[in-house]
């Protein structure tokens, strides 16, 4: 590009007899002899890389030529992000490295099998059970209370280990992603022991503690479960510091930004008969649920944990294993078969449908 500059700056020191003076020659000359560094011109491919990346061009009396090519590339998509790694290149649908991942709508989509989940997470493998009546029960209640209370941030804790506070949550948000309309969203702030990307079946590295570490951004940590469109902020990296980190003011940005986000916000708490977490996390929601074993739990204990929750933000107690536990078989097709025996046994098997019914009715209230 230097050699076409000197030939038009030679061209135009040229006089009308079309010979140049003595002096215009030496010092060109002295310009020639100078050492000066040679470039290269661009191939083809770098100009094509540099019209895609918003690059400017410049003309020879260098200013900038506009150019249609780069400004409709640029226009739509900030920060350069057409470039390679960027967001333009991070299509929806476009294959991920994760074994049955894939990224749609902005999150990293996953298609939930209920042959690799949890067996207890019924809401999956278990949809048309009695004990998946119990969860869309409670989120027919999560669902009341939104409307009334205006809840919007749910934390679900309990006084110890092993007593279902996580497989509640999942269950529960489940059921309110496939609620017509609803977003939904699950954080496991249980940052000690993080496992609820272990009950799904998936292998999501990074979460809530690469987010609060700036490590990640909130939307890269975010994955969505299918087909029920459950979204899930795992919790990542197992760290000692979760009381500094939750009771800090990224967490209360990271909620903030959910909120914007997602309709109902489910909070998986580490137990609050133990640590500390789950009273500064239900500081920053708007209801809190306690979720206590039957057979394990005391009432002692109990009564403790609720002097602890402000009784304006304490939803109820979910009693879990309970004693008189729903038939294992199907509510429905008991209803049918009931039915079909009435119709055809007369009056005596009458009696033991009703008495059946009655039975199931009981149950499932």
């Amino acid at each position: 590009m230097g050699r076409v500059f000197d030939a038009l700056r030679k061209s135009s020191a040229m006089p009308e007899n079309g010979k140049a003076s003595k002096q215009e020659s030496r010092e060109n000359e002295r310009r020639n002899e100078a050492p000066r560094i040679s470039s290269p011109l661009p191939s083809a491919r770098e100009i094509e890389e540099q019209l895609f990346a918003g690059s400017t061009i410049m003309t020879v009396s260098g200013q900038p030529a506009p150019s249609s090519a780069s400004s409709a590339h640029t226009a739509d998509v900030p920060d350069g992000s057409a470039l390679p790694g960027g967001i333009a290149s991070r299509d929806a649908g476009a294959t991920l490295d994760a074994a049955g991942a894939t990224r749609a709508g902005g999150f990293v989509s996953y298609d939930i099998s209920p042959a690799r989940v949890e067996p207890h997470l019924v809401a999956i493998s278990q949809p048309r059970s009695a004990y998946c009546e119990q969860f869309r029960a409670l989120r027919t209640r999560i669902l009341q209370a939104g409307d009334r209370m205006q809840l919007r941030s749910l934390v679900v804790t309990s006084a110890g280990i092993a007593e279902g506070k996580t497989l509640t949550a999942l269950n529960l948000g489940w059921l309110l992603a496939q609620t017509e309309g609803v977003r939904a969203l699950v954080i496991d702030s249980d940052l000690r022991r993080p496992c609820a990307t272990d009950y799904f079946g998936i292998d999501a590295t990074q979460g809530l503690s690469e987010v609060l570490g700036d490590q990640v951004r909130l939307e890269d940590a975010i994955v969505r479960l299918d087909p029920a469109g459950l979204h899930l902020l795992p919790g990542g990296k197992p760290r000692d510091d979760v009381a500094e980190l939750l009771s800090g003011p990224t967490y209360e940005r990271v909620l903030a930004q959910a909120r914007r986000m997602f309709d109902y916000i489910i909070i998986d708490a580490p137990p609050l008969g133990i640590f500390t977490d789950a009273n500064v996390l239900m500081s920053r929601a708007d209801g809190a649920m306690l979720v206590v074993r039957a057979g394990k739990t005391r009432y002692s204990v109990i009564d403790k944990l609720l002097e602890q929750i402000p009784r304006e933000k304490l939803l109820g107690v979910v009693l879990n294993r309970a004693g008189d536990q729903p038939d294992s078989t199907n509510y429905y097709y008991q209803y049918r078969y009931s039915n079909r025996e009435n119709s055809v046994n007369g009056s005596k098997n009458k009696e033991l449908a009703q008495e059946r019914r009655t039975e199931e009715v009981a149950v499932v209230n």
